[in-house]
């Protein structure tokens, strides 16, 4: 939730198309990571939607084709635990979301064409990050309201 919350700000506090792009992709990177640390460390029956999250936050950042970050460098890099995977994919949604506005934002002020193409592919691709979060989210209505670390040690036998 503090990686959601940060980019949520610094989203929020982007102030030309090529930070809003930025924006984009380390939402889409943040995608990826939990993707993949539920795929990791989810029980059986999430891991492979889990990893369809992670593919689609890995196409959308190739899609962005951003080549420099500014200093803080990739912000998932720093996902280490999720404590609560349901209210991160709350918020990973509705990142998304706010990612998909932003978006459509540039692209409608934008006179580039190769600006504009580039936050159309952007926002598809957070539209299918989207699709895939809310497919985990049905997955997680219908366990049983544990504890994560619990249900991450059920799934893998422990």
């Amino acid at each position: 939730m503090r990686l959601i919350g940060a980019t949520r700000h610094a989203l929020a506090g982007a102030s030309g198309v090529r930070d809003i792009v930025m924006e984009a992709w380390q939402v889409q990177a943040l995608a990826q990571a939990m993707g993949s640390h539920l795929a990791a460390t989810g029980p059986g029956e999430i891991r492979a939607e889990a990893c369809g999250l992670s593919e689609a936050g890995g196409r959308a950042c190739g899609a962005l084709r951003q080549s420099v970050l500014r200093d803080g460098g990739v912000r998932a890099a720093q996902l280490s635990e999720m404590r609560d995977p349901r209210r991160a994919l709350l918020g990973l949604g509705g990142l998304l979301g706010d990612v998909g506005i932003a978006l459509v934002t540039v692209a409608s002020a934008s006179d580039e064409d190769g600006v504009y193409w580039q936050c159309i592919e952007a926002i598809d691709a957070a539209d299918e990050s989207s699709d895939r979060v809310l497919r985990l989210l049905k997955r997680f209505e219908g366990r049983e309201r544990v504890p994560y670390d619990v249900w991450a040690r059920r799934a893998s036998g422990e």
